[in-house]
């Protein structure tokens, strides 16, 4: 059985009527409460966007690599330089 932790918070949001009948339809097609949908949803963007804020620690040898790695001069690829050296498809005069 799983543990619930209890739900003391509370966040008010104002939106437009559309933007919650959206949120109503998405909610309804997961089988969801709108508020359950809205904090699932708010709390997955929440996460990616402290994804690369987080704290990483590394054993010293670890440490010792990633900073060898990160002072390395970059390889070459050849492949890649060709096509960064390649017009785009936006860099073009227009056709039209």
């Amino acid at each position: 059985m799983a543990i619930r932790t209890a739900r003391t918070e509370k966040l008010d949001l104002r939106l437009t009527p559309e933007a919650k009948r959206t949120l109503a339809a998405a909610a309804e097609a997961e089988r969801r409460t709108l508020s359950d949908f809205v904090l699932a949803s708010a709390l997955g963007r929440a996460e990616e966007a402290l994804a690369d804020r987080r704290v990483f620690q590394l054993a010293p040898e670890q440490w010792d690599a990633f900073v060898s790695a990160l002072n390395a001069p970059p390889r070459d690829l050849p492949r890649l330089r060709k096509l960064l050296n390649e017009p785009s498809l936006f860099s073009g005069s227009d056709p039209a």
